[in-house]
């Protein structure tokens, strides 16, 4: 076991080795009190989760800890850090098994803990929610062809909407996440620390502490209208679930439908809080279907190399012969953010991903309209693309594919759905 050469506890020790934390965590407790707070510096005998706050952004932290840039003992001042509007808490909050993968209160640490904080605990948010304006050219472009007009208070008649949005850290709590992938939670457990390279040997030796802080990418969210109303279900919801692609989505790639699909769910969302609704945009950091941005690069090598060029009958089986797998996304997580925010209902659902409507039905967020992309906005090189996603079942405003489309396309049988 490895003593940790900045503190005084044996952070990897098996449990009763070290000393009980004084903050034990009751996930799905009903007030943050109640449930505890998560505390995740390295050095803090209260210390209650595996991991460390920022996601992948602690492997920077600790860049500048090493290089001296930054002393390992500070403690941030929150002051002046609170959430400029409310959110929750939610029925959902204290449903189990609702919400697994973060923190519900993690917006709200500094008014729950304040005293703890102020004695020296080392207490930090998950969530943080502000305001801010967006500019898109896609959106002066809506209100030169007339499809937007300026309202003054969400569009701006320079184009600029204002939104409030929302940043949310992973915080997985892993007997729920185990129980929602129905796995055993030992074996999950393993897996995490085998497939990271021993990174967290506490995954293993500490069966005890329950919260794992992953260092992947979170989540963000952008409301446009009045956050108070998503989860009135007399006020419409617009909504897209977005997973990140950052070639289309801020560098403008004309090989896929990302960037336009995103940007033309924004007008959507515009129009929803100029008609009295709300609009909602989540942003998932899952770059190439979770299989990161290196993988999909390749994977766009292998597609125009092959035989005949890039063709949609083996868009997906390029994928998994680079890969392993056709898609790591895995939607079962990704409700748990609408969960937060109250959701029970999304009235246009943006998305033609069968795996996002059937992750949130199956989640108890019901959907009424679904809204594909517009033909009009697929660039030209991005039919590949749509066609094999079509023809593997996606939703869109055609007629349904065949079986033989779907075994064409994907190369398997229809069971293996």
């Amino acid at each position: 076991m490895s003593e940790n050469r900045i503190g005084h506890i044996r952070l990897t020790s098996h449990p009763g080795a070290a000393a009980k934390s004084r903050y034990p965590i009751n996930w799905g407790a009903p007030s943050a009190r109640e449930r505890g707070p998560i505390i995740a510096a390295p050095a803090n005998p209260d210390r209650n989760c595996i991991g460390a706050h920022g996601g992948a952004y602690a492997i920077y932290r600790a860049l500048a800890v090493s290089a001296g840039a930054l002393n390992p003992s500070v403690r941030p001042d929150l002051t002046n850090t609170a959430p400029v509007v409310p959110i929750g808490p939610h029925p959902q909050w204290r449903t189990p098994g609702k919400i697994v993968s973060l923190d519900p209160w993690g917006h709200l640490v500094v008014d729950a803990f304040n005293d703890e904080i102020a004695a020296g605990a080392d207490i930090r948010p998950t969530i943080a929610i502000t305001r801010a304006r967006l500019m898109l050219p896609e959106i002066q472009d809506a209100i030169a062809a007339g499809r937007l007009t300026s309202d003054g208070t969400v569009l701006h008649a320079d184009g600029q909407i204002a939104v409030t949005k929302a940043a949310i850290d992973p915080a997985w709590h892993l007997p729920g996440v185990a129980a929602r992938f129905d796995v055993n939670e030992e074996k999950l457990r393993h897996t995490l620390f085998e497939q990271t390279g021993g990174m967290y040997p506490e995954l293993v030796t500490r069966p005890d502490l329950e919260v794992f802080l992953p260092p992947i990418g979170g989540v963000t969210l952008y409301i446009f209208g009045d956050p108070a109303a998503l989860g009135d279900r007399k006020r419409a919801l617009t909504c897209r679930v977005h997973d990140e692609c950052n070639g289309s989505d801020v560098f403008g790639s004309d090989i896929c439908t990302c960037r336009p699909y995103l940007t033309h769910g924004i007008e959507e969302c515009v129009k929803a809080a100029q008609g009295r609704g709300v609009g909602l945009i989540v942003y998932n950091r899952k770059e190439g279907r979770a299989l990161g941005e290196v993988t999909k690069f390749l994977v766009y090598n292998a597609r125009k190399r092959q035989p005949g060029g890039d063709q949609a009958a083996t868009y997906f089986e390029r994928t998994e012969c680079v890969a392993g797998v056709q898609d790591a996304r895995f939607q079962q997580l990704m409700p748990d953010v609408l969960h937060w925010l109250g959701v029970s209902h999304i009235d246009r659902f943006l998305s033609m991903s069968n795996m996002k409507h059937d992750a949130l039905v199956g989640a108890g967020v019901s959907i009424g309209e679904r809204v594909p992309i517009p033909p009009g906005l697929v660039p030209s090189d991005a039919s590949v693309e749509l066609e094999a996603k079509k023809a593997a079942g996606y939703f869109s405003a055609d007629a349904a594919p065949s079986a033989e489309d779907l075994t064409r396309v994907v190369g398997r049988d229809l069971k293996d759905f």
